[in-house]
């Protein structure tokens, strides 16, 4: 029996039938104008969202910007680092907040105060992070921390010796009270030593108790620092105590006077 050559030469898509091939394309079609469809939705959806969400493009883009990226929150389940062996405060209560910065800053701050009133010693070891750039000189943190109340700038008031060398002085003089705060900063270990003291009625008693405050501070841990540890080891070596010797306190040059230096003789 032969085949028809006709049969033969049509391809398999000529073999469908007409109705067959008719409904399939209907079927794409009606697909493609499905997808359309969802597409048109998806897309007015979006834009109703954008509109209504307080978090639009420029919302986004300011919220991971450096400036509002989260700052310094309380490390509740760190262990202090530092701590004063003591201190000559009679019913001051002694206090430890350790704070965290994202970019890996660390702040010890001991606080000492009377029940209901605002610390009268504070010391701060501020470990720098990639925020330090951002950090105000000391001048204005001091004031800032100290309170407006208490102190509405900080001015200069000389330099004191400590274990940790040459530490700056301002004087914080508020309405009804008057403090000392201090400054020292250390590259080496990347450290920043500052705080204020209300102990004493006058100025070289507040210095006195700065100077005797920063000799009796220890490091407790120094978390595989070895810089600090470093910095803090050649410190007790040059730790002088807080009783000065026969004349010492009665001693004061150009460098480390209260005021400014007197020059001799005329230009």
């Amino acid at each position: 029996m032969r085949s028809n050559p006709a049969l033969r030469a049509a391809s398999p898509q000529d073999r469908i039938h007409p109705a067959l091939r008719s409904f399939a394309d209907e079927c794409r079609e009606t697909v493609m104008r499905i997808l359309a469809y969802v597409g048109a939705l998806a897309l007015i959806g979006l834009i109703i969202f954008t509109a209504a969400n307080p978090l639009t493009d420029a919302a986004i883009s300011a919220a991971t910007t450096p400036g509002d990226r989260p700052a310094w929150s309380v490390a509740t389940h760190s262990h202090p680092a530092f701590a004063v062996s003591q201190i000559d405060l009679p019913g001051a209560v002694a206090s430890t907040e350790i704070l965290r910065h994202p970019d890996g800053g660390r702040k010890d701050v001991l606080r000492w105060a009377a029940p209901g009133q605002a610390p009268a010693v504070e010391i701060e070891l501020y470990r720098l992070g990639d925020e330090a750039h951002g950090v105000p000189d000391a001048a204005a943190d001091l004031a800032a921390r100290i309170g407006a109340e208490r102190a509405e700038s900080a001015q200069p008031a000389g330099l004191i010796d400590s274990k940790f060398g040459p530490v700056t002085l301002f004087d914080l003089a508020g309405p009804s009270t008057r403090c000392l705060g201090f400054f020292r900063r250390i590259d080496d270990a990347a450290l920043r030593i500052s705080g204020w003291t209300c102990q004493g009625d006058s100025l070289p008693q507040r210095r006195a108790a700065a100077a005797c405050m920063l000799d009796r501070l220890v490091l407790l841990t120094a978390g595989g620092d070895a810089a600090l540890a470093d910095t803090f080891a050649h410190a007790e070596l040059r730790r002088q105590g807080c009783t000065p010797a026969p004349g010492q306190a009665a001693r004061a040059d150009w460098v480390f006077g209260a005021q400014n230096p007197r020059l001799r003789g005329a230009f």
